[in-house]
C-alpha cells in the first residue's frame, strides 16, 4: 500500500507488520532475536508480549481499533514510537478525536498513521488532527493526493497542526 509520512510519498515503510499473525499474538511470548526491525503489533499482541517488546532493539508501534480507549495506552507512549489509527469506513470518525487527544492531552510526539478507509477528501482534516502518516489502498492511491494538504488555506479554529484560532494567525 502507497504510505504518505509528513505529506511526502514515502518510498519504504520501514515496519514490519505483526497484525493477523496468530503466532505472533498468540498465548506464547514473542521471541524477539528471531524478529528484527521495527515491528507494529495489535494492541492484544502489545500486551501479551510487552516485556519482549520491550527489548527489542527496534521500535516498536501498536494499532488500536477507533473503540479503544486512550487511557489504557497512556502510561506506554513513551514507548511506542507509532501509533496506528483505525479508519474502518468512512461515517465513523472516532479516530479523528483519538488523534487530537494523543498530540493535544497526552503530547504523543511519535508517528500516527491512519490506516483502513484514507481518502483524498480527509487528508487533510486528519493532518489537522495529528496525523503525520497515511497508509491509503493502491486503487485510491495518485500522486495528486499530496495536494489535499493544500487545499485549504484557511483555518477558523485551532487544531493540532496550529493551535492559534483565526484572530491570533
Amino acid at each position: 500500500m502507497p504510505l504518505i509520512i509528513n505529506q511526502q510519498r514515502a518510498e519504504l515503510d520501514s515496519w514490519t507488520s505483526l497484525l493477523g499473525d496468530e503466532s505472533a499474538g498468540g498465548e506464547e511470548v514473542l521471541s524477539v532475536d528471531q524478529l528484527s526491525g521495527d515491528l507494529l503489533v495489535s494492541w492484544e499482541q502489545w500486551q501479551k508480549n510487552r516485556p519482549a517488546l520491550l527489548s527489542h532493539d527496534g521500535r516498536v508501534g501498536v494499532k488500536i481499533d477507533n473503540d479503544f480507549e486512550l487511557g489504557d495506552l497512556i502510561e506506554d507512549l513513551d514507548k511506542l514510537s507509532l501509533i496506528a489509527l483505525e479508519f474502518p469506513v468512512f461515517s465513523d470518525g472516532r479516530a479523528f478525536s483519538q488523534a487530537r487527544l494523543l498530540r493535544q492531552r497526552y503530547g504523543y510526539q511519535g508517528e500516527i498513521r491512519a490506516v483502513g478507509d484514507v481518502t483524498w477528501d480527509r487528508l487533510r482534516f486528519m493532518h489537522r488532527c495529528g496525523i503525520n502518516a497515511y497508509e491509503i489502498a493502491e486503487d485510491r492511491y495518485s500522486d495528486e493526493m499530496l495536494e489535499a494538504f493544500q487545499e485549504i488555506t484557511v483555518q477558523l479554529q485551532g487544531a493540532a497542526d496550529d493551535p492559534r484560532p483565526i484572530y491570533r494567525q
